[in-house]
């Protein structure tokens, strides 16, 4: 280039740092001068000799109007920070089936509250935006039909609970000798009504309970967490559970488009204008899983001895057994001394079966999850709060199991309340997973 000349116009590129990165130019590949040049974006701007193109991360400086150089454009950039570690499934899964057998210890509707508040809070920090994550709107609808089918139950059918408060008098039909014990219609009292609440709303907080573990922990995750001898029917359940969020999402879609088009989406009509193609297209999913599946080797299983099967069964079967049969001495009164024996045996002989029994699905894990600090806290806190509430129904059961015979409203135990807020802890030291 001679003294004097403007060199050739050249297209910046992104600014970094307040500062145009230079492209190297079609017509011409030859660096700048030591002066620099002036480029249409107004910068001056100098040749990275070292990286031999304009604009290299590798090797281009940048530098400001007889100023200082700035760093290069790779040390400028910021380092992509990695991801964090998320919970292992099991232990959701842990923290909720533990929620639901505290559930089972009690019918104080003040308690059972707290357990759905304290579900409800951890499901809405920790909930992700995935398909599956979204049915748990609909097991909360399907536990206030619970409560309202069990309360309709003992209205039309009658309740044994005596009462002396009526609310109503139904017609009574008469029913033939042999149907004694059941009536249709009569009168039916408030004790009866508020009993059957009780009693519907402690299935109602099992079953929220469940929908919270749906909507934390993905079933993809759960799967592959599984031992192998529970491989085939793991697959069937998450495959249940998947299709049920899939299915509410096309209800919904259908609805929109037919109120989009002026159809009705209410009542009978619409429910068989909507019904028809949610079905067709849940087959045609189920038909097109199923040969995906197939072409991925799902069910291929390896060659077992004879002898390794059946001591597979024996362990598993007799496992199974022992743990009903430990369950059933817990309960009782004359089965105290020999039930946990029991049971504890029964769960040694069921994990060694499947243990085995893993020996037949030849799979590995890609990246297994793990199963850190915060997985035994989750798992911790809903297993105090079973342990607690267990306690509490066999040292206090009229604060656990509040009557109604005379009609009073229910009191709220102080300890067992607190031992139910132990369920929160998930909130506060479980990091949210990413969307």
């Amino acid at each position: 280039m001679r003294p004097g000349e403007q060199g050739p116009s050249y297209d910046c590129g992104p600014a970094v740092a307040g500062h145009a990165v230079p492209r190297a130019p079609r017509e011409s590949r030859s660096p700048h001068d030591e002066n620099g040049t002036v480029h249409s974006c107004g910068q001056s701007c100098r040749w990275g000799g070292t990286g031999g193109r304009w604009g290299s991360p590798r090797a281009s400086e940048v530098e400001r109007g007889g100023g200082t150089p700035l760093a290069r454009v790779s040390e400028n950039r910021p380092r992509p920070a990695a991801a964090p570690r998320t919970l292992h499934p099991g232990a959701w899964w842990l923290w909720a089936i533990s929620l639901g057998v505290a559930a089972t210890r009690t019918t104080n509707p003040l308690l059972l509250a707290l357990l759905l508040a304290a579900s409800g809070y951890v499901v809405a920090t920790h909930r992700s935006s995935a398909p599956w994550a979204r049915s748990y709107t609909a097991f909360v609808r399907l536990a206030l039909a619970v409560v309202l089918i069990r309360v309709l139950f003992a209205v039309a059918l009658g309740s044994p609970i005596p009462g002396t408060h009526t609310l109503l008098t139904l017609p009574e039909v008469p029913l033939p000798h042999w149907a004694q014990g059941i009536r249709l219609g009569g009168r039916v009292t408030a004790e009866a009504v508020l009993f059957a609440a009780y009693d519907g709303l402690k299935l109602a907080t099992l079953l929220v309970c469940v929908g919270a573990a749906n909507a934390l922990a993905s079933p993809s995750r759960l799967l592959k967490s599984l031992p192998g001898a529970l491989y085939e029917t793991g697959v069937a359940v998450v495959v249940a559970l998947t299709f049920a969020p899939h299915l509410i999402a096309d209800v919904r879609r259908l609805r929109a488009a037919r109120r989009l088009r002026g159809r009705p989406d209410r009542g009978l009509r619409g429910l068989l204008q909507v019904g028809l193609p949610v079905l067709e297209g849940a087959l045609e999913r189920s038909v097109a899983l199923a040969a995906a599946m197939e072409a991925r080797g799902y069910g291929r299983t390896a060659e077992v001895p004879a002898p390794v099967r059946r001591t597979t069964t024996a362990l598993t079967l007799g496992g199974l057994l022992g743990v009903c049969a430990g369950t059933y001495g817990l309960l009782t009164a004359e089965g105290g001394t020999y039930g946990l024996p029991v049971l504890l045996a029964g769960v040694l002989a069921a994990l060694a079966g499947l243990r085995l029994g893993g020996r037949r699905s030849p799979r590995t894990r890609y990246r297994p999850d793990p199963w850190g600090a915060h997985a035994w806290l989750v798992t911790g806190s809903g297993a105090a709060v079973a342990a607690l509430l267990t306690l509490a129904s066999v040292r206090d059961p009229e604060a656990l199991h509040p009557g109604v015979v005379p009609l009073a409203a229910p009191t709220l135990p102080l300890w067992p309340a607190v031992a139910v807020l132990l369920a929160l802890l998930p909130a506060f030291v479980v990091p949210r997973e990413p969307s």
